[in-house]
């Protein structure tokens, strides 16, 4: 069911869905309230929605379906900054995945992006949507006070720390690859994570001007800090870079050194940003002094580089299927035998923590 007040983009969207045989648009409508009454005749497996819309906001709707019929829901939102903070609000209340759509030449747009449509939507068909719907604990940080600023150490005041020596803060570091269920995980576990832990780059599925919303939520809720990647940013104890939507993000080592390179190129495996492009730039310049986790999401980016990273005695984490929105990327990494151990989502938290004190 495709829910949008543009007549436009329900046309589009309907006819780019349709061309896929394994897919069935039932229906459209301009509104969550019209959609009601539509889908009250036949429910979807998938809602594909719009946040900005009249008598009922996406937002709202999405709330309400949580609680009250779980659905896996795709959001199509617009590439501005209001709309990667309104998205943000979406992936918190338990939205699968996001379509972004720019506020000119919206036919040409979607129509080129078809295939990444289509793989979100077959994606969000598979979610184990229990795993999706907020608990209360996590809608109650959500809405939390952000930490204060005086609270929180940033990177650089943690390397001046007096007993932290250098050897220390540039041998080790943590690589996590996600897709699918990705946004609430990624908060689950960073939000987990002491002021002082091994410096983290995430590659997080996600389309670019989304990143950067994203970044600042986690900053906002976290005790480390976390910033949308940049090429040169240090990868440092107490810091977590997303990399960026719509580019592949490396980690390189200039002498006791590690930071990151921000680069474009063609989608590899077919994602950009890929977790397979990290993990292996990962695995030549760490080693062993590195740790790799991948964790939910559909497909098999990650684990070739996963496969990559352990062949070079880097210690590999996977999140198990029990806990995974979708046990797509794991799956793949632990059938190609790059993967030690899979754990819980609530575990790896503390495996960051236990591998950072280790000598």
């Amino acid at each position: 069911m495709i829910v949008d007040d543009s007549a436009v983009v329900r046309q589009v969207l309907t006819a780019s869905l349709a061309s896929d045989p394994e897919i069935n648009v039932i229906g459209s409508a301009a509104d969550p309230l019209f959609a009601l009454d539509k889908m009250s005749k036949m429910w979807p497996d998938v809602i594909v929605l719009d946040v900005e819309m009249p008598r009922m906001d996406g937002i709202t709707f999405l709330r309400k379906l949580m609680v009250e019929h779980p659905t896996p829901v795709v959001i199509c939102s617009t590439l501005t900054e209001k709309g990667a903070a309104t998205t943000m609000q979406a992936l918190a209340a338990g939205a699968a995945g996001i379509v972004a759509k720019p506020k000119v030449g919206l036919k040409n747009f979607l129509q080129d992006s078809a295939d990444s449509l289509i793989g979100t939507v077959k994606a969000a068909a598979r979610v184990n949507i229990n795993r999706l719907i907020p608990r209360r604990q996590a809608v109650a940080t959500s809405l939390s006070i952000p930490v204060p600023v005086a609270a929180k150490l940033t990177a650089d005041a943690i390397l001046s720390a007096a007993n932290y020596a250098m050897a220390e803060t540039t041998e080790r570091v943590i690589a996590i690859g996600a897709s699918t269920g990705g946004t609430q995980a990624l908060e689950r576990v960073l939000t987990a994570l002491p002021r002082v832990c091994p410096g983290i780059v995430v590659v997080q599925h996600m389309p670019e001007k989304f990143t950067a919303a994203f970044a600042e939520r986690l900053n906002s809720l976290c005790q480390i800090e976390v910033r949308e990647a940049k090429s040169g940013d240090r990868v440092v104890p107490g810091l977590a870079l997303i990399a960026q939507g719509g580019r592949h993000v490396l980690m390189k080592r200039s002498g006791a050194q590690y930071y990151v390179d921000v680069v474009d190129g063609p989608p590899v495996s077919r994602h950009k940003p890929s977790v397979d492009v990290l993990f292996r730039s990962v695995a030549k310049c760490a080693g062993r002094n590195a740790l790799g986790i991948i964790m939910t999401g559909m497909g098999d980016d990650g684990a070739k580089g996963m496969k990559e990273m352990h062949d070079m005695g880097a210690p590999t984490l996977a999140q198990d299927e029990e806990s995974c929105v979708v046990y797509g990327m794991p799956k793949e990494a632990v059938k190609l035998g790059g993967v030690d151990n899979s754990i819980s989502l609530d575990d790896i938290a503390q495996e960051i923590i236990t591998y950072g004190r280790r000598r």
